[in-house]
């Protein structure tokens, strides 16, 4: 596997965080670190319901089996959401408020340490390159060469996470 390619899965991955973030406005990805019990198994709750957003301040979910709509109430109190869901009967909502000003700050700094944790991987994958080069045996020039190389892909990658978490913190102090 190649450098660009290990390093996109790191962006990838802090897209997916960020997107379960919550900023204010409803958005059915905050759901997706929700598992639900489903005979006998933690399931993702996607799998298990429908999730839709009416409005943009309401998520609602739809089980595909009634049964167990005690379930998905319990695995959203229980997860780290910060919703509370209201049973209605045969579908649950949740009323997504919205942010104080002390609430955007804390997501915040979430989103910087999110972040981070995905300038650490690239800077792993990158580490691991150089390391893999140094085991082949290149002469000094040759890796002074494959290091310059690779530090200009690291950058760039440092770059895109700079600006999705750019985007993302513009996004949760938009009142």
């Amino acid at each position: 596997m190649d450098i660009e390619e290990r390093m996109e899965k790191c962006i990838v991955t802090l897209k997916k965080n960020l997107a379960t973030i919550r900023a204010g406005r409803a958005n059915a990805e905050i759901l997706d670190r929700v598992r639900v019990p489903y005979y006998g198994t933690e399931v993702p709750l996607n799998q298990v319901a429908s999730v839709s957003v009416p409005d943009s301040h309401t998520i609602q979910i739809t089980p595909f089996d009634r049964n167990i709509i005690g379930d998905i109430e319990k695995a959203i109190m229980k997860s780290d959401v910060g919703l509370t869901p209201t049973n209605l009967g045969h579908n649950i909502r949740l009323a997504v408020p919205m942010l104080t000003e002390e609430r955007r700050r804390d997501l915040d700094k979430i989103v910087k340490k999110t972040a981070e944790e995905s300038r650490i991987a690239v800077r792993n994958v990158r580490r691991d390159i150089l390391d893999q080069y140094k085991k082949e045996g290149l002469s000094d020039d040759e890796l002074k060469g494959k290091q310059d190389e690779v530090q200009k892909v690291t950058d760039s990658f440092i770059e895109k996470i700079d600006q999705l978490t750019k985007a993302k913190e513009k996004e949760i102090m938009e009142v």
